[in-house]
C-alpha cells in the first residue's frame, strides 16, 4: 500500500478571480475505493486532471503510482474493439481480458466487432475492462454510469466492488454505496474526507448540518443581543455628552468644568464598552458555519378537469422493419408518478416523445385529454444556446423564478453570465429542469432528467416530487430516486 500526498494545493483557472481549490491537504491510500462527490461545477473533474498533472498549480502532489483516466477517447470508432483495447493497453493476456469481460457480463464476440457497433453500455464496460488490466495504475473513473441502464449499473457496481485502487466520480447513491469504502466531498468551503460509503457520509452530514444550523441560530441571537446592548451604550454616550451644555432653564449656572470632566470620563468608559461589544460581535460572526445547503424547490402544476390525462392501448412503435416495443397499454391519472424502466434501446424515450405529441410512427390507440399541457425534459441538451434571458423569452417563462430555481440548484453567480452552450453537462440539465418547473403544465414528462446532475440536486428534486406530488412520467436509471419517488413502475421488456 502506498499513498498519494497532496500538500497546500491551490488552483484557479486563468482569468478567474476565485480559487477552485485553496490550501488543500490530503493523504489518500492507493488501495482505497474512493468516491468523489460535490455540486456540479465544484471541480471534481478538475481535481482528477490536477492529479494527472494536466494543469499548473501551486502546492505539491506526490505519488509513486501513475494515474489512468476514464473515459478514454476513442479516435477511430471503426476499429475492431480488440484493436481499441490494444491501443489502450497492449500488455495483457487474452485470458485476463476474457475474465474481465465475463465479470462485466459482456460476450467475447464484441471484441471482433467494430467499436462503433457496440451499444453505449457495452462501450463503457469494454473500456473499464481495458482500464483494470493496468494493474499498477491508480484509476480515475469519471461518471461511468451516464450511459448505463439499471441492470448495467448493477453489474458495473458489483464489478467495482471487487476491485480496489480508484477514485470514482458518480452521482448515483445506490451505485456509490455498493462499491466505495471512502468518500471525498468537494464542498463550498473545502474538501472533506470520510471513511464509509455515501449513505454513511450523508447521514453524518445531515447531523452536522443540523447542529451547525442550531449553532448559527444561537450565534444570531447572541449577536442581536450584543448589537442592542452596543446601541444602548452608544445612546448613553450621546446623552452624557449633552450634559456638558447644562440645562437651559435650570435657574442656576452649572459648573461646566466639573461636568465636562465627568462627561469625558463617562464618554471614555462608554466608548470602551462599545468597542468591546463590537469586537465580541465580530468574533461571534467568525464562528458562523457556511454549510452546503439544499434549499427546497416548488412546483405549481395546473389543475386538469379529468382524473385521466393519458391512455395508451396496445401501442407498438417501429423504426423501418424493426419493432422496438409492442403491446404496451396503461393510463396516466392525476397524482401518478410513473417510472418507465427497461434496457437501453427498449423504446422508453420513443414512448415519452409519443405522449408529448411528436410524430412517432406507431400502431394502437393513444388518447390524451383535451387541452392537456405537457412539459417535457429531453435527454438531449445540444439545442441549448444563448443567455439565460434568451432562454426565458424562448420558453415564455418568468426569468426571476427561473434564476431563483437555478440558484437553489447550485448555480453560482458567474455561471449566470455564461452562454448556456458553454455550461457543463450537469448545468445544462439543470437549465432544462428549472425551465420545466417554471412551465404551467398538467403533466410533466422527463427523460433521464438526472444525467450529469449532482447528488445534492437529485435529492432536492426527489424531495420536490414527494412534497408536491405532481403528475409525472419519467425515465431514470438512478434506482434510489425511482424507489423513493415512483408510485408505479412500468417495465418495457
Amino acid at each position: 500500500m502506498s499513498q498519494i500526498t497532496i500538500t497546500d494545493l491551490t488552483f484557479a483557472y486563468e482569468g478567474s478571480y476565485d480559487n477552485i481549490f485553496e490550501n488543500v491537504d490530503l493523504r489518500l491510500d492507493t488501495d482505497w475505493r474512493l468516491g468523489l462527490t460535490g455540486r456540479n461545477g465544484r471541480g471534481k473533474t478538475t481535481f482528477l486532471r490536477l492529479l494527472q498533472g494536466l494543469y499548473e498549480y501551486s502546492g505539491n502532489i506526490s505519488s509513486c503510482v501513475s494515474f489512468e483516466y476514464f473515459p478514454y477517447v476513442v479516435e477511430n470508432m471503426k476499429q475492431m474493439t480488440l484493436d481499441v483495447i490494444n491501443g489502450i493497453n497492449a500488455e495483457f493476456s487474452h485470458w485476463e481480458l476474457i475474465r474481465e469481460l465475463n465479470l462485466l457480463s459482456v460476450d467475447e464476440d464484441v471484441l471482433y466487432r467494430p467499436f462503433s457497433t457496440l451499444s453505449s453500455g457495452e462501450r463503457t464496460k469494454v473500456l473499464l475492462a481495458a482500464m483494470f488490466l493496468k494493474e499498477t495504475s491508480f484509476l480515475l473513473i469519471d461518471e461511468p454510469t451516464d450511459h448505463l441502464d439499471l441492470e448495467g449499473r448493477k453489474i458495473v457496481s458489483e464489478y467495482l466492488s471487487s476491485k480496489k485502487g480508484f477514485i470514482l466520480v458518480s452521482h448515483d447513491r445506490a451505485f456509490l454505496d455498493n462499491c466505495i469504502d471512502h468518500i471525498l466531498s468537494i464542498n463550498r468551503t473545502g474538501i472533506e474526507l470520510r471513511k464509509g460509503n455515501f449513505t454513511t457520509w450523508w447521514n453524518e452530514k445531515e447531523i452536522r448540518d443540523r447542529m451547525e444550523a442550531d449553532d448559527n441560530e444561537r450565534l444570531k441571537k447572541e449577536i442581536g443581543r450584543l448589537k442592542d446592548s452596543a446601541r444602548r451604550t452608544s445612546d448613553w454616550s450621546d446623552k452624557v455628552e449633552k450634559t456638558k451644555i447644562g440645562t437651559r432653564n435650570s435657574g442656576s449656572k452649572p459648573d461646566k468644568g466639573y461636568i465636562g470632566h465627568m462627561a469625558a470620563k463617562m464618554m471614555k468608559r462608554s466608548k470602551s464598552i462599545e468597542a468591546r461589544k463590537n469586537l465580541a460581535i465580530e468574533d461571534k460572526s467568525k464562528l458562523f458555519k457556511d454549510t452546503e445547503r439544499t434549499y427546497s424547490l416548488k412546483i405549481s402544476q395546473l389543475y386538469f378537469h379529468s382524473e385521466r390525462l393519458v391512455s395508451l392501448e396496445d401501442i407498438s412503435i417501429s423504426y423501418g422493419d424493426r419493432t422496438i416495443l409492442s403491446g404496451i397499454g396503461f393510463e396516466i391519472r392525476t397524482g401518478d408518478r410513473i417510472a418507465l424502466t427497461g434496457r437501453n434501446g427498449s423504446g422508453k424515450s420513443s414512448l415519452l416523445k409519443l405522449i408529448c405529441g411528436e410524430d412517432i410512427s406507431h400502431a394502437g390507440t393513444l388518447w390524451k385529454g383535451a387541452d392537456l399541457k405537457v412539459s417535457f425534459v429531453s435527454q438531449d441538451t445540444s439545442h441549448l444556446h444563448g443567455s439565460i434571458r434568451d432562454h426565458c423569452i424562448q420558453k415564455d417563462i418568468d426569468e426571476a423564478l427561473f434564476r431563483a430555481i437555478l440558484q437553489k440548484l447550485g448555480f453560482e453567480k458567474a455561471q449566470f453570465e455564461k452562454d448556456i452552450e458553454d455550461c457543463s453537462s450537469g448545468q445544462k440539465k439543470k437549465v432544462l429542469i428549472a425551465g420545466s418547473l417554471c412551465e404551467k403544465a398538467h403533466l410533466h414528462v422527463w427523460d433521464e432528467p438526472l444525467n450529469f446532475i449532482d447528488v445534492f440536486s437529485r435529492i432536492q428534486i426527489e424531495q420536490l416530487l414527494l412534497e408536491y406530488e405532481p403528475t409525472i412520467i419519467f425515465v431514470e436509471h438512478d434506482s434510489a430516486f425511482c424507489e423513493a419517488v415512483a408510485t408505479r413502475t412500468i417495465s418495457l421488456s
